[in-house]
Order: structure tokens, then C-alpha cells, then sequence
């Protein structure tokens, strides 16, 4: 079995950001690290939207991420620390949209070790040197300078060891132009590390710097901002001032931007970006100063509350931490969703993705009558935004004014009493509506021009652009007009018999610096579509032709692909590929490679799109032009980080769209669906799903969906917290203490502080919960409709109660009822390990799975960590002991048990008689349930330890696991495996129990390896997309989701270990890891091709994918064909 390994949605979680110029331009971006990724972020200074500009994985861990410019510079460069045992500077190329690697300085091991620097950078503020540091003992300083060129330089680094002590933190001095100074926080090993009484601790914080002043931002666990200024007397620092900013989440990362904006990386949950109204000067919040004295055992106080210097501009969603996630179509919508459970605390929420792209409403409107079409248009070539939107009905058409609101015109110069087929800026400042009687021309000072058409005729299809205008009459008789320099539309001399019926045309726009474009498109009633040059030289006659595998419903030319360039005009344009985008009436988009020379149609590409027959619109995104589809579904094909991406829209059903530009909504589309008019805005480019987040109390931990209704049952378990009867508990008590600590003249003003902090709500989803302290639990069961995400049910548990494990299972004495088990712990303390047993708490469904209604609770002695339905009873792993539980009465009933795995059962899967248990540390262990001696039988295990967090049956031999160290791993069992097997053939098996050599007679294979580099915890085998083949999909603790998926024949195999392998020497991962040993990172990678690597081809050089494919004996658009094709076969 060979698997090819696919990242849906990279993660989204942040570990690092840094903020500078990185494009060399005034303007400020952010680096941020995603774990085995580095990314490019740009706040968008006028609407406060943050744009992704790029994606790189690395393949290996980034440690520590730094921004530097050499004195002088006006560009900024990136220094990463990673687990490669190398020092990489990186730059940022905004031509070409990519890092490029100036220096990679190798200085020790690879790998995450506490002695080799990696884990901590500090830059000189003036640019001249970094400091890499190790955990323990080492640290490098380099000397960075330019040479003659201006280049980049780096020297042979400097040691600055220091044997025995444990390093927290580095940092730059600065110290001017003296010698540079770095300070570093470091502790003796002599001394204890752990502190019992320490109190808060910073988190996290933000310089920000100005030539006339600067202050720091801090971040407390609790998430509270404090600002921190300095005063100092000439270069002495006399005091420290602190001030409560605000609260926010507590975060991994912060940064302020010059342009007055403050990024938060939270540690968990979505991101944000904050604009800084006020540096909160002249409020009236406290001031704690270093100078103020305080007595032993005295604090300084301080009141949170909602936001008042910070307000949110942008949210980012991420969907770390994914703590489990189930995939089905509850919503019968063809496509299964992922109902996942991510966020921690009161932060978490239950997430539900669908593959598409999010579509914002900006406005709907109600029109008159049914329209069938609409365009937009400016009023001059160099206005930025539109000034018409032309609507089109069966008899009329109507034409709105774009302004502050949009209202209706009379004076626009178009003809108003008929349908309209086309319109469009012709020129500098001239309009042209086609109708089906001639073609309209308006003059900027409204003088009109008129063509009719001749005799009995009418126009059938047309295609426009700025400058040409083709027409095609009935009976296939296609006639061209183009503009003159003064601006008049002259008809060409000649008309072309078409041999068929024209059913759809279309021209690209005109490329910029020339005076046509040169192809037009022409689908026909046969099932073919031409392309007819329009070159004076050879004006109308045909250069090429492809047959349809159905009848084409719509045209559409766009450049595509391309990188911007400045021309030698300083002319930014971009230069791509010409695409011939075929939409048919079966439902089918072809899209095809239109030579700009040629003419010729190479490289054609299918997707099944839906139901109706596809209608092409041309849109801009981003600057490029990009493709709008729409058939049963809405779909957006577009070029997003050298990487082509069609994504459906989650929108209703449209039926005739323009692209729309306007001060509110820069790149929009102007859409009508049945009677209305939608004005529509896509912001998350490059999202793969689209989310509806649904807030929970705790974190969820577990949940399972209810079969007949459709419902799921969540449980949400947090440690050091209170439930809520226990924090009202507390709020009472704590207010009668204000009052009776209170002297007798203070109590009714105590009193009234005390009803004050009693009604006082801050929401913990902003504030975040009381910490409640270590082995404090507080749980709930919630029932949910997932759907409409309101919740039908919700038990709390008492104190100290913790759920671990769902089940929803049906017992065969018991008939049709439906029971939910939940498996709880009591008094559990983590470190060291204690608990007080736990319970199985026993529910029955009632309402069709809307409430739950408590039967009884069981107590066993350990906890009960994984809970399954196994042939009308269940089995529960408690502690080591895997049992058998039968409905009783006033319990659950014991019926067996079997007492030989080694740590901890983690999970339970079933098959048949076969039980697969997973343990903490030990990997997979096979049970054999003996029915007639009624007995649970170990007869096979894994050689190797895995500390297993989740798991996925394949088939009844094989187990798909996964690690907490970031390994996927699929294990089989050989085919000779016998599992009729008894204990021990000797027959005293009653007396006592024997372990061979600790483990079972008969060992599994392993069938892969495979490092993902991220926790994965959730692993399940399913179909993502309607008609496409099975996948294991894996989600993982940062917020990634990817997929494995087997191959299908040993050519494909073949060719993509040649990419692979290729790909690894031609374009080693940016921060100097070697590829092959991280995906090897504990176990050998085996079987596994990694599809993230080999998409790189995409972005690399066009030389180097030549290089590459003629290896392969391929052609750069082959290859990059079979990259798309297996990608579509399985998922998005």
C-alpha cells in the first residue's frame, strides 16, 4: 500500500510573528510562523483587512523567528532558527512572490536538542549582529554587513558559551552605535526551577518606538494589556510606570505597527487585529510606579473591563486547537461536512466546515421583475470604480447610478425599452450596448451612434472588450467592428459564414501597450469551439478548433498564472498564460491553454461542476483576472500563490454575475438571482472551508453523533476550573467577606461594592475563566443540534467530576432505546498521578435524541478513559482493565475482563469478535472476544511503542494510529495471524494468568510511517467530495487538516517518487532541514509520498520545472496536471 499525503487546510495556529517592511515598500506586513510554516501577512492599512501574500512550508520546526535591517536599509530581513542546525536569512522578493534564502550558516545537529542554538534570536536594533542561542550552554553571534554589490554579508559566528546555566530569554541592547550588547535571562541549574508561590506571570509583549517616544505592551496569563513606560534621567532608568490597557486573549505573539494597529497571534482560538485608538494617557485608570512603596504581602489592584484604547478591525479564524472531529453529512447536502471541535476553555467553540469560499453580503435588492443579465461599467478608462450597473429584462433595461446609494437613471444614453446583450467602456470614456436589433455606441459628450442590423436579422450572441466588438447574426454570420484612433467603431469589410449556429463567443481583454486582442472564441451548435484570429494580417480566418464532449454553453478568455513585472516603462502589468475557459450544458468546465502566438488549445483540464449548464463571467481578485462559474453551484476559479484553486461559493444558486468595484468593495461581484440584485464580496481568498462556529462552555473533549436524529452528544471537560454552581458559590462568599472585613463606618459603601461585583458579568470568552487551581475539574454534557448549533440539553456535573469518553450505544436486552454512557473521573490530579475512581454515568435519549434522562451511575476504581458498543453490550477501558458492561437495573453489570495491558487504555476499536485496544504508550493490542468461555483474549500487538492519541479501523486487519509525537502510522496484521487462539495450551489457564516475554505471540507489520510534524488527533477514513475515492483524513492539534490517499496504479506511484525525489534536490525546504529526515523525524518514512513537497513544483522557477519534467519526460504543465488530478480525484 503506497499513500500520497495531502494538506487540505495548512494549520492556523501561530507560534511567532514579527512585524517590518519585508517588501522594501513603507508598508508594514507580518511574519508569522506557523509551526513548519512561514507566512507573509499584509494589514490592509485602510480597511484593516489582513491579506495572506504568501504560504511556504519548510519542513522543518521553526524555533525563532527575527526581523533585522542593516543600518540604512529601507528593507527588511527575516533570520529563522529551526530545528536544521542552521542559521537562515531570508528575503522577501515581491516580483517573483517568494523567499529567497541569502545565507544558511550550518553551526550543529539537526533536530530540536537543548544544546544547539536554534531556540532564541536576538538582533542588534541597529542591524549589525544576531545572537542564536541554545536552551543550555551555547550561543553564536554573527556580524552582519554589506560588501561592494550592497549584498547581504555574514561573518564566522562568535562564541559566547556558557557551560550550567538555563537561558529564558535573549535580547538586543540598545546601545547606539557602541559595541553591540545583548542581555540574556538566565538561572543556575543550583537553583529550584519550579516555584510553588510564584505569582502572575507575563506572557507576552510589544515594543513599539518612535524618535520621539516609545512604551511596551504587555500580556499577562490572564490576557490583560498593561503599558509600561520608562522614566529615565540621561541614561538612567529611575522608574517603571505600569497602566491597565485592555483585555484581550491571551496571546503567543503581539505586534505594533507603525501604522497604528496591534496584531494578536492568540495562543488559542481565532487571531485578531486591534486598531489602537488611544494610547490610553488621559484616562482615568490607576498608575502603579516602582517608586510607590508596598508592605510585605501587599498587591496593587486593578478593575478589567471592556475594550476602551483597542477596537477590532479584523478577525482571522483559526481552528487550533482541533481536539476531535467527525466527518458526515448531517445536512444532506451531497457534500459531508466536518463538524469540528476546536478552542480551549471558554474560548471553545464547535466548528462546522464546508468546502467553499465564504461570500459576504454587501447588499440585496429587490428589482422590478425576473432580470436574465447585468454588467457593470466606468465612465473613463482611468476611474478606479464603476458608475453604471446596466440590468437586462426579457423587454427592458434598467440602469442604476452607483454613488453613495444605488439609484435608477434615465440619461445614461442607453436604450432603455429593449433587452440588452452586452455593454461595456469602449475606448478612453465611450459606452456600447449590443441589443438584439444593432449596436448603440455613446459618445462621453452623449452624442450616440447607431448600427442596425440589416434586413430581417438579429444579433444572437456577441463579444466585447475595449476596443472590439463581434456580433454574430442568426444563421452564423459573425461580423467585426474594431476602434479607430478617433474613436469611432468601423466595421471590417468582410463577414464570416460560420458552418453552424454561433451559441456563445468571447475575447480576452486587450493586453496593455497593444491596440486588439488577437483571438476570438466562437462556440457552435456542433459541439466544437473555434478560435478565429483577429489579426489585420489574416482577419477572421480560423486558427483552431476543439471538439466538445457536449455543447458549450459559455466562453471565457483570461490571463492567468501570472507574476506581476514591471515593464521598462515602469508599467506594472502581469504576465501570465492565456486560458480558454469552456463551460458546457452538461455541467462540465473545461479549461484549456491558448497559445498567445499560435492560437493553438493544448493541455485541456475537466471538473464536474453541477447540474445546470455553466455560465462564465470574468471577474478581477486580487489584481488578476480570475473566473467566475456558475452552474446548480456558484464556483471561483483563480490563481492564488502560484497555485490554481476552484473553490464553489457557500451561497445560494445565482444565474448572471459582474465583477463590481466601488469604494466600500474594492473587488466585488454584482450578481442576480431570481427577482434580486446582490452586491457580493469574497475576502477569505485561498480558504478551503468556510466555518459556522457555534460557542461552547468548556473544551470539548469527545463527542459522538446520535444515528436517528442526527444530534451530536458533546462532552467539554476543563482543568482548573469551576463549574458554575461552584464560581457562584464563590462570588457569594467572596462578597459576604467585603462586607465583613469592612470597618462600621465603610459597610454600606462595602455593601454596595459587594452587590456591584455580584452582578458584575464579564463574558470569559473575552476575559477568560478563574483560574479555580490544580486537580479542580468542572464538566458538562451537551446535546446538540448541529445544524441550527442550539443546544436541546445540558448537564452539568458536580465539582471535581471530569468526562473523558462518550459512547451511544443500544443494549441488546433493552430493544430500540438509545442510551448515552459517559465515562467520568473523580478527583483526578494530574502530576503526580492520583484519582479518587470515577463513574460511568448511564443516560436513555428521550424526545427522538433531544434530552437526556439520567438512569444511574456505575463506580469503578480507575478512570474511565475510552468507552464502545461491541455487540449489544459494551466495553470499557478502565485504568489497564479492558471490560465487558451489560445494562442493569441500578448499574452497569460486569461480565468480563481482561487484566494484561501494560499502561492505560487510550482507545477501543471493534470488528467482528475482534477488539483493537490502543494503550498510552504501548501501541495497538488485539483482543479476541470468546463468546461461548466468554472471555477477552490478547493475540497480537505492535513491536513498537506509540503513544497513541487516536485511531481508524481500515479494514478487519489493519489499524490506522497516530502519535502525540507527530507520527501517522498504518499497522496490519500478517495474513498467517491466527486469532482462535487460547491463553495458554497447557490448561491451567484458570490458575493463573501468564505473559509471554510481556507481549502476545504473534506480531503486526507495520504497512507506514509517516511525520506529519503536528499532533494529530482525530483520524478518520471517508469520502470528502460526492463520487470521489476514500481518504484517511487526519486533523491535527494546530488546526491543520490533510489527507492520506492510496494510489491507484504503479505508473502514478512511479512518477510521483521521481517528483519526490527530484524535488528534494532541486528545491530543498527554505530553512535548511533536510526533507527526507524530517518526515523521518522518529520512524523511517515508509510507503508515503509527500504531496506538500511535490506541489512546490508550482513555484519553482520555470527553468527548474523544465530541468525537472524532461527528467520525467514530461512537460512542465504535465507534471503540474497530475499534481491538480489526484488532488481532484480525492478532495479540493
Amino acid at each position: 500500500m503506497f499513500l500520497y499525503n495531502l494538506t487540505l487546510q495548512r494549520a492556523t495556529g501561530i507560534s511567532f510573528a514579527i512585524h517590518g517592511n519585508f517588501s522594501g515598500t513603507k508598508q508594514q506586513e507580518i511574519v508569522v510562523s506557523r509551526g513548519k510554516i512561514l507566512e507573509l501577512l499584509r494589514p490592509d492599512p485602510n480597511t484593516g483587512k489582513v491579506h495572506t501574500l504568501l504560504t511556504v512550508e519548510v519542513f522543518g520546526v521553526i524555533r525563532s523567528l527575527m526581523a533585522f535591517r542593516l543600518t540604512g536599509g529601507t528593507k527588511d530581513y527575516i533570520v529563522v532558527g529551526s530545528d536544521s542546525g542552521r542559521i537562515v536569512i531570508l528575503e522577501y522578493q515581491p516580483s517573483k512572490n517568494m523567499f529567497e534564502k541569502i545565507h544558511q550558516e550550518t553551526f550543529g545537529k539537526s533536530g530540536c536538542r537543548r544544546i544547539v542554538p536554534g531556540q532564541f534570536l536576538a538582533v542588534d536594533p541597529k542591524g549589525r549582529a544576531v545572537m542564536i542561542s541554545a536552551i543550555e550552554k551555547q550561543k553564536l553571534v554573527y556580524i552582519l554587513n554589506r560588501d561592494a554589490a550592497a549584498r547581504l554579508t555574514i561573518s564566522s559566528p562568535l562564541e559566547a558559551h556558557k557551560a550550567n546555566t538555563l537561558v529564558y530569554h535573549v535580547v538586543g541592547v540598545d546601545v547606539g552605535f557602541e559595541n553591540p550588547m545583548f542581555a540574556c535571562l538566565e538561572m543556575d541549574y543550583e537553583n529550584d526551577l519550579d516555584d510553588p508561590e510564584r505569582g502572575m506571570i507575563f506572557v507576552c509583549s510589544a515594543t513599539h518606538k518612535t524618535k520621539s517616544m516609545f512604551f511596551f505592551l504587555a500580556q499577562t496569563e490572564q490576557g490583560d494589556i498593561f503599558k509600561i513606560t520608562l522614566e529615565t534621567d540621561e541614561d538612567m532608568v529611575t522608574e517603571i510606570r505600569l497602566k491597565y490597557f485592555d483585555t484581550v486573549p491571551v496571546a503567543a505573539a503581539m505586534c505594533v505597527l507603525k501604522t497604528g494597529f496591534l496584531f494578536v497571534a492568540s495562543e488559542f482560538g481565532n487571531h485578531y487585529l486591534y486598531q489602537i485608538a488611544h494610547l490610553g494617557d488621559d484616562d482615568e485608570e490607576p498608575e502603579f510606579s516602582s517608586a510607590m512603596p508596598l508592605e510585605e504581602g501587599d498587591t496593587f489592584f486593578f478593575q478589567p473591563r471592556p475594550l476602551k484604547n483597542l477596537v477590532l478591525v479584523d478577525e482571522l479564524d483559526s481552528l487550533s486547537p482541533i481536539l476531535f472531529c467527525q466527518i458526515a453529512d448531517l445536512a444532506n447536502e451531497d457534500t459531508p461536512q466536518l463538524y469540528v471541535a476546536c478552542g480551549r476553555g471558554p474560548r471553545s467553540s464547535l466548528r462546522v466546515l464546508r468546502h467553499g469560499l465564504e461570500v459576504s453580503e454587501m447588499a440585496v435588492s429587490e428589482l422590478p421583475g425576473n432580470p436574465n443579465a447585468v454588467w457593470t461599467v466606468r465612465r473613463h478608462i482611468e476611474d478606479e470604480f464603476d458608475a453604471y450597473i446596466i440590468v437586462s429584462f426579457v423587454n427592458a433595461t434598467l440602469v442604476l447610478s452607483i454613488g453613495e446609494t444605488v439609484e435608477e437613471v434615465t440619461d445614461s444614453g442607453f436604450l432603455g425599452t429593449t433587452p440588452t446583450l452586452s455593454c461595456s467602456l469602449l475606448g478612453d470614456d465611450a459606452l456600447v450596448q449590443v441589443y438584439p436589433d444593432g449596436i448603440r455606441h455613446i459618445r462621453a459628450d452623449k452624442r450616440v451612434n447607431e448600427w442596425k442590423t440589416p434586413g430581417k436579422k438579429t444579433i444572437v450572441k456577441c463579444a466585447v472588450n475595449q476596443r472590439q466588438v463581434v456580433i454574430a447574426l442568426t444563421g452564423g454570420e459573425l461580423v467585426y467592428f474594431e476602434m479607430d484612433p478617433s474613436g469611432q467603431l468601423n466595421e471590417y469589410t468582410e463577414r464570416k459564414e460560420m458552418s453552424a449556429d454561433v451559441v456563445c463567443m468571447s475575447l480576452a481583454n486587450v493586453p496593455p501597450g497593444e491596440q486588439r486582442s488577437r483571438f476570438l472564441a466562437v462556440g457552435l451548435v456542433d459541439n466544437t469551439v473555434r478560435i478565429i484570429s483577429l489579426d489585420p494580417s489574416d482577419c477572421l480566418q480560423p486558427l483552431s478548433m476543439q471538439a466538445l464532449p457536449a455543447q458549450p454553453e459559455s466562453l471565457c478568455i483570461v490571463e492567468m498564472g501570472g507574476t506581476e513585472k514591471q515593464d521598462e516603462l515602469g508599467e506594472r502589468g502581469s504576465i501570465g498564460f492565456l486560458y480558454l475557459n469552456i463551460g458546457l450544458q452538461n455541467g462540465v468546465l473545461l479549461r484549456t491553454v491558448l497559445d498567445p502566438v499560435t492560437g493553438d488549445l493544448s493541455d485541456t483540464r475537466t471538473r464536474y461542476l453541477g447540474s445546470r449548464p455553466v455560465k462564465l463571467f470574468r471577474v478581477r481578485m486580487q489584481g488578476q483576472e480570475a473566473v467566475l462559474a456558475m452552474s446548480s453551484r456558484s464556483w471561483l476559479s483563480y490563481s492564488y500563490q502560484s497555485r490554481f484553486h476552484l473553490t464553489p461559493l457557500s451561497y445560494e444558486t445565482l444565474e448572471f454575475a459582474s465583477g463590481f468595484a466601488s469604494e466600500q468593495c474594492p473587488e466585488g461581484i454584482v450578481a442576480i438571482s431570481t427577482n434580486t440584485l446582490r452586491i457580493l464580496a469574497l475576502e477569505k481568498l485561498g480558504a478551503v472551508f468556510n466555518q459556522v462556529a457555534f460557542p461552547l462552555q468548556y473544551t470539548p473533549r469527545k463527542f459522538v453523533i446520535h444515528p436517528e436524529s442526527n444530534n451530536l452528544i458533546i462532552i467539554e471537560t476543563d482543568h482548573n476550573a469551576y463549574t458554575e454552581a461552584t464560581k457562584a458559590q464563590r462570588k457569594q462568599q467572596m462578597a459576604e467577606e467585603m462586607v465583613e472585613a469592612a470597618g462600621e463606618d465603610e459597610r454600606e459603601l462595602a455593601a454596595e461594592m459587594a452587590a456591584a461585583f455580584l452582578n458584575e458579568n464579564l463574558p470569559e470568552s473575552i476575559f477568560g475563566a478563574p483560574k479555580a487551581g490544580n486537580g479542580q475539574w468542572a464538566s458538562v454534557i451537551r446535546v446538540m443540534n448541529p445544524i441550527q448549533g442550539n443546544t436541546l440539553d445540558l448537564v452539568q456535573l458536580e465539582q471535581n467530576e471530569a468526562a473523558f469518553s462518550v459512547a451511544v450505544c443500544r443494549f441488546s436486552n433493552t430493544g430500540e432505546d438509545w442510551y448515552v454512557l459517559v465515562g467520568v473521573a473523580k478527583d483526578l490530579i494530574l502530576n503526580p498521578r492520583s484519582v479518587a475512581g470515577g463513574f460511568v454515568y448511564t443516560y436513555k435519549l428521550v424526545n427522538n435524541g433531544e434530552k437526556l434522562e439520567f438512569l444511574h451511575k456505575t463506580p469503578v476504581e480507575e478512570v474511565p478513559a475510552a468507552i464502545a458498543p461491541f455487540q449489544g453490550r459494551v466495553l470499557i477501558g478502565v485504568g489497564k482493565l479492558l471490560r465487558v458492561y451489560d445494562l442493569g437495573k441500578k448499574k452497569l453489570l460486569r461480565k468480563c475482563e481482561n487484566k494484561h495491558i501494560a499502561n492505560y487504555i487510550s482507545g477501543i476499536q471493534t470488528i467482528g469478535h475482534r477488539v483493537i485496544v490502543s494503550d498510552v504508550q504501548e501501541s495497538f493490542i488485539w483482543v479476541r472476544y470468546k463468546r461461548n468461555e466468554n472471555q477477552l483474549i490478547i493475540f497480537a500487538d505492535d513491536t513498537y511503542p506509540r503513544w497513541v492519541t487516536t485511531a481508524s479501523l481500515l479494514d478487519y486487519d489493519t489499524v490506522a494510529g497516530a502519535d502525540k509525537f507527530g507520527n501517522i502510522c498504518v499497522v496490519r496484521l500478517p495474513p498467517n495471524t491466527n486469532d482462535e487462539v487460547d491463553e495458554d495450551p497447557t490448561g491451567n489457564k484458570a490458575l493463573w494468568d501468564r505473559g509471554l516475554l510481556n507481549g502476545a505471540s504473534q506480531k503486526a507489520e507495520v504497512i507506514m510511517n509517516y511525520h506529519v510534524g503536528e499532533t494529530v488527533l482525530s483520524l478518520q477514513k471517508t469520502t470528502l467530495i460526492p463520487g470521489g475515492s476514500e481518504s484517511l483524513v487526519y486533523t491535527t492539534l494546530s488546526g491543520g487538516i490533510g489527507i492520506l490517499v492510496p494510489f491507484t496504479s504503479h505508473e502514478d506511484h512511479d512518477f510521483f517518487q521521481h517528483v519526490e525525489m527530484h524535488l528534494r534536490s532541486e528545491h530543498p525546504p527554505l530553512c535548511g532541514r533536510d526533507h527526507l529526515s524530517f518526515r523521518s523525524y522518529y520512524f523511517p518514512v515508509k510507503n508515503v509520498i509527500d504531496g506538500d513537497l511535490c506541489e512546490q513544483f508550482n513555484s519553482m522557477e520555470p527553468n527548474k520545472q523544465k530541468n525537472v519534467s524532461e527528467e520525467l519526460d514530461r512537460t512542465p504543465p504535465e507534471v503540474s496536471k497530475k499534481l491538480e488530478d489526484i488532488r481532484t480525484r480525492y478532495a479540493f
